[in-house]
């Protein structure tokens, strides 16, 4: 009989492994076989401004240049300030609110503030 680990939710001992996935049959709670660390998940995400400063979740950050939003009319102009910005995956960084609408920007066209 293989060892399976205790659930994490529960502290059952007779969970099972379906696929890659560990599953507890008292609590329904499923999670992966391999977990990372969320440690050494955030650790290898860094995301860098223009200027080469790191940019974290929660930065206020300004725009180096006037940017078109795609499928729309308007325009961010340069020297916009941005507060409290969100790093996430994907080609675009930075995902945050500017005059009400929800943007995703690359970090490139952002300088920390």
């Amino acid at each position: 009989m293989t060892d399976f680990s205790n659930c994490p939710e529960c502290a059952a001992q007779d969970t099972y492994q379906d696929g890659d996935h560990y599953i507890c049959p008292h609590c329904a709670h499923e999670w992966p076989v391999q977990a990372e660390p969320a440690e050494a998940v955030d650790e290898a995400r860094v995301v860098l401004d223009s200027n080469g400063n790191p940019l974290v979740t929660g930065d206020a950050v300004i725009l180096i240049k006037d940017l078109k939003l795609k499928g729309s009319s308007s325009t961010l102009k340069k020297g916009t300030k941005i507060k409290n910005i969100r790093i996430v995956d994907g080609d675009h960084e930075v995902d945050c609110k500017v005059d009400g609408m929800a943007v995703m920007l690359k970090a490139e066209f952002l300088k920390k503030a």
